[in-house]
């Protein structure tokens, strides 16, 4: 099947490219808006960019709004994991802010959270949530992955590797958006739409 990729962002057409084996994953076309994500869940922002890129391709397609939940910050910054720092923050700067507003001796848990919405033309929906849990490191380590990985020590890996170090594969396998996709690519390759 083919899907469109409701994001402007290439690290996540790379990813889902790679966790949709089977399927053909196409980015969205320049001229294509997506709504802003104003919503106050991950699955409302998902749903919007999903609809927007479905309404305005034709075809099927796909959406994900993730970010990264912290214990100590009451869940924060959760649906503004992008924008944490500002809105035009970098992911160096939006993992400092974090970093700095986790107390060092206190509650250290995070979780990395996944709304994949999936949305076609004929306006059936469905959608697939993914949760990857661990704890926040002190600072930041490995060269792979983006955003918050290089802090992330995944609870699925007691190694204390942060998912910046970990190969794509091993990172796919744990992984909220890994999780998602799974449940998606199961629902698709099950006979679905």
């Amino acid at each position: 099947m083919r899907l469109v990729l409701a994001t402007r962002n290439p690290h996540k057409v790379r990813e889902f490219a790679q966790l949709l084996a089977g399927h053909e994953v196409v980015p969205l076309p320049d001229d294509v808006e997506l709504p802003p994500e104003t919503g106050e869940t991950f699955a409302e922002n998902a749903l919007g960019k999903a609809r927007a890129a479905a309404a305005a391709t034709g075809m099927a397609a796909i959406a994900d709004d993730s970010g990264i939940e912290a214990a100590a910050l009451g869940g924060a910054p959760g649906v503004r994991s992008a924008r944490y720092a500002g809105e035009d923050a970098t992911d160096e700067e939006n993992l400092a802010k974090l970093l700095r507003e986790v107390p060092a001796d206190g509650d250290r848990r995070v979780a990395y959270v996944c709304a994949l919405a999936y949305v076609d033309p004929d306006g059936r929906e469905r959608l697939f949530e993914g949760r990857c849990e661990g704890e926040l490191a002190h600072e930041p380590r490995g060269e792979g992955g983006f955003g918050y990985d290089p802090a992330f020590l995944p609870a699925d890996l007691p190694d204390g590797r942060t998912m910046a170090e970990l190969a794509p594969e091993e990172k796919d396998a744990i992984s909220h958006r890994g999780r998602a996709a799974r449940a998606l690519l199961a629902w698709l390759d099950g006979g679905a739409p």
